[in-house]
Parts: structure tokens; sequence; C-alpha cells
């Protein structure tokens, strides 16, 4: 990006800790991708630090039990949530399914 960027630089222990940039300045640096395709550090640390499976670490985020994900796909036993949170390559359309119960994007669970 070329030209001025009006940033805001937060400190904390009096070191440069966080910048905001303007909405505007955001997309362009980005390339206009929206936030709804981001994944929240959280999640990552599931995947990365305890080796959940992309599925797992949504349901853990989003604070949903094993039981309340399968009622949200349409009635799962709790037996089929947990064996499905274990499987490392889920079908599409399970995953498009999982996505929409848990109110995020499939390419949120394409990690």
């Amino acid at each position: 990006m070329n030209g001025h960027t009006n940033v805001q630089i937060i400190e904390q222990g009096g070191e440069p800790a966080f910048a905001v940039v303007p909405y505007s300045d955001w997309l362009a640096l980005t390339g206009g991708e929206s936030h709804e395709s981001q994944i929240p550090h959280e999640v990552m640390g599931f995947i990365i630090k305890e080796g959940a499976t992309p599925i797992d670490a949504w349901r853990r985020y989003k604070k949903m039990t094993q039981a309340e994900l399968g009622a949200r796909m349409g009635g799962l036993s709790q037996a089929a949530v947990s064996q499905l949170l274990r499987s490392e390559r889920p079908q599409k359309k399970t995953l498009e399914r999982t996505a929409k119960a848990m109110g995020i994007s499939l390419d949120q669970l394409d990690i």
C-alpha cells in the first residue's frame, strides 16, 4: 500500500503492542478479505498446542457440548459427534453441515 496510513499505536508496559488502522485501510492491506474467513487465535491454539481437529477446536471455541453440536446437526448422537471430532478428513458434505451448525463458513474449517 502506497501513501500515508492513519495508524494508532497502543502501548503496553511502555512498549508498542498493537497497531490499529482504519477499516478501509485494513481492507486495502488484506485485499478486501472479509473477517468472516478469519480463524481466531484460540481455535489455532487448540489445533497446534493440543492436536485438536478443526471441528473440535471450533466446537470448543464456541463452548458447545458434543450433544449440542449433534442436536444442531439434525439429531446426531453424542457418539457420532465424538467420532466426527476425531476425523482427520471428513467429507465435504459433513463439513458443510458442521459449519452451518456452528455458524461459521466452510473456509474456516479448511485448516
